[in-house]
């Protein structure tokens, strides 16, 4: 009997970790999907030169279905770590100017990764959590005494993926509360970039010149990112000198 209710156990726990998953088969099959149909060739500026009136056109007649329909696009390029955050960032200053545009990206950029912290987190981490080893346990330990601040400069740097970024606070026990401020507050800042190029784009499409987003990032601006990256890091600097003069 006592056999049989601890196989019981352990089977209810392997059905409850596998339902568990779904959220995770529904974001790799909308992936796979969007390269399937090559959904990614809508993301150019090539396509946005040559739809930008309509685009236009659509934004003043139905400003709030519009804001809704990029909102909602943004959320799930994010959520399903699609390719074409950058553009739509862009298209979001094209679209509705700085102040707006540095809105609904930063609302949506961080509602949908913050989507994909939650499902990962439930999906995956918590499960990976409990079976981490002593090195993992340190880096997880050491991670979370600055999380916010690391987050920050993840965010800040624009070297760091955007979908490895809201991947690993969620394997490293990172909570919500941390991740969605730093989330929040860290995109701030490369978002305001992005959407002032955006904002200058229509000037770009008249005059016919060619427009790619790598040759808009100068040098300048990611040094201004570096730097308050490194800013970021002053906190947890301080803190280490701290503690080793109080040993």
């Amino acid at each position: 009997m006592g056999e049989e209710q601890v196989e019981l156990t352990e089977n209810q726990k392997q059905s409850f970790s596998v339902k568990r998953l779904w959220p995770i088969a529904i974001l790799v099959a909308g992936f796979a999907l969007f390269h399937i149909l090559g959904l990614g060739s809508y993301f150019s500026f090539e396509s946005l030169r040559e739809h930008r009136a309509w685009l236009l056109g659509q934004v003043e007649t139905n400003a709030v279905a519009s804001v809704l329909a990029y909102a909602l696009l943004y959320i799930a390029v994010v959520a399903f770590s699609l390719p074409g955050g950058a553009f739509l960032t862009v298209i979001g200053g094209f679209l509705f100017g700085q102040i707006y545009g540095v809105t609904y990206v930063v609302v949506a950029a961080t509602t949908g990764a913050t989507i994909l912290f939650l499902i990962a987190k439930t999906a995956i981490g918590d499960a990976l959590e409990a079976r981490m080893g002593p090195w993992m346990k340190k880096m997880e330990k050491g991670f979370q005494d600055n999380a916010f601040n690391y987050l920050l400069v993840m965010r800040l740097i624009p070297i760091f993926p955007f979908f490895v970024v809201n991947l690993v606070p969620a394997f490293l026990g990172v909570r919500l509360k941390t991740y969605f401020v730093a989330t929040f507050l860290g995109i701030i800042p490369g978002t305001v970039v992005f959407v002032q190029i955006g904002a200058g784009l229509g000037s770009i499409f008249e005059s016919g010149k060619e427009f790619t987003l790598a040759g808009a990032l100068t040098m300048d601006i990611i040094l201004a990112l570096a730097g308050l990256a490194i800013l970021s890091l002053l906190p947890i600097l301080y803190k280490k000198i701290k503690e080793g003069r109080n040993r």
